[in-house]
């Protein structure tokens, strides 16, 4: 990913959500990460599937900004997509999550080998880029690496509901001193995308299984054909 951003520093970048020559993103597909974030569903929901908030819905410009940056290594995507996240987080978790202290967005893990191929962790580095944002708005908030991978599990692209919830299923841990030394009472699981649930739910229960229980999760996107987008309240 460094590479390509050095290269972005030299030649003008397409835009990734649409194409248009001469930068990053244009105007109209920063504005489709940059709407108001609404909660969001899965539909059936997983039993312990944490109160979650995305800013769009996963197609168009919102999934080709995340595939050029996961994918094809579009580093220069960072500050859109990491302050769209911010926007979900301060749409939901800031408004709901009535514990003391600092934020701590916590990323899902990545497999070691999406991290080795991708050049370093993408979600890891949202996290961070959002917290950044969140602190520039006033708001106190840190990124940590507070979960990991227990076990190996399978790429979760073409895997239904069920099955991804069998990968899945207690294939996460919490990194119970990490999160005791960040001071975790106001914990949010962050992620770029939402499909079946099975992933946050996973991170939600392996964090609280470590005694540190989320208080909701903010994406980026969701998927809008098993979710419920847009219900005006927060999941119950």
């Amino acid at each position: 990913m460094l590479g390509r951003a050095l290269l972005d520093l030299v030649l003008p970048a397409d835009c990734a959500g649409c194409g248009m020559p001469g930068r990053t993103i244009c105007v109209a597909c920063a504005d489709v990460l940059a709407a108001p974030a609404l909660p969001v569903m899965p539909d059936p929901r997983p039993v312990g599937f944490p109160p979650c908030w995305a800013v769009a819905t996963y197609g168009g410009p919102a999934r080709s900004a995340l595939l050029a940056y996961k994918e094809r290594g579009r580093a220069d995507l960072l500050p859109a997509l990491g302050a769209a996240l911010a926007g979900a987080v301060l749409a939901g978790p800031v408004g709901t999550c009535r514990h003391p202290g600092p934020f701590v967005l916590v990323p899902v893990p990545s497999r070691t080998s999406a991290v080795r191929e991708r050049g370093g962790d993408t979600t890891l580095e949202l996290a961070r880029s959002a917290a950044a944002v969140l602190r520039r708005a006033g708001v106190p908030a840190r990124a940590r690496p507070g979960l990991l991978l227990a076990r190996a599990t399978l790429d979760s692209a073409g895997l239904d509901a069920v099955s991804r919830a069998a990968n899945l299923g207690g294939a996460m841990t919490g990194r119970e001193r990490l999160l005791r030394t960040a001071g975790a009472r106001r914990l949010v699981v962050v992620d770029d995308l939402v499909t079946t649930g099975a992933t946050l739910t996973e991170a939600g229960r392996a964090l609280a299984a470590a005694g540190h229980r989320p208080c909701a999760a903010a994406v980026i996107a969701a998927t809008a054909r098993r979710l419920r987008v847009g219900l005006g309240a927060a999941p119950d």
